[in-house]
């Protein structure tokens, strides 16, 4: 079955009249309606910028306890959360799927991770704004240095694996200032 809704978190948040804040969100797949429709809009028609205002509040389904999500909410999002809603609504829409390919240069393995698949079975919620390439190096440094499988790599937390690569720098430091000496 094709999964049509997605789950979000908001890196800021929107905060209503009455000062609370609203974070997690439901974003469904659009349909053709949804980037047509607004075109007819005389906002857009005066301002194209303005499209990306109606789009997101047709396709954002749910914020926090908001059930009515109209252009005035998606109006007052802090601009780094509509940075970051645009970013998902391009991910969640697109039929790109980017193979990333990353070898181990000691044992030559070599991992091929389909970029749809870091995002796990709930969808793409949560990881979106983690830099793939940021990923892929990290993934990459790590199974270089402990051979771990990718499965595992994959799974762990961004900071623990910012963790292990923190450490793994540290070992490194200590390894080649010994060699100095």
């Amino acid at each position: 079955m094709l999964q049509t809704e997605f789950e979000f978190t908001l890196p800021k948040g929107y905060i209503d009249k009455d000062g609370n804040l609203h974070r997690q969100g439901i974003m469904r797949l659009a349909n053709a309606r949804d980037e047509i429709a607004p075109l007819q809009d005389p906002r857009v028609q005066r301002n194209k910028a303005y499209l990306v205002v109606i789009l997101l509040s047709r396709v954002i389904t749910k914020l926090g306890d908001l059930r009515d999500i109209n252009p005035g909410v998606i109006e007052n999002l802090f601009s780094a959360d509509l940075a970051y809603l645009q970013d998902f609504y391009r991910r969640l829409n697109s039929n790109e799927h980017t193979p990333l390919k990353i070898v181990c240069p000691e044992c030559e393995h070599e991992f091929e991770i389909d970029e749809a698949s870091l995002y796990g079975e709930q969808g793409l919620g949560g990881v979106v704004r983690y830099p793939l390439e940021q990923l892929a190096q990290e993934v990459a440094y790590i199974a270089y240095h402990f051979h771990w499988p990718r499965e595992e790599l994959m799974e762990m937390s961004h900071l623990e694996r910012q963790r292990w690569v923190k450490e793994i720098a540290r070992i490194n430091q200590e390894i080649n200032e010994s060699a100095v000496l």
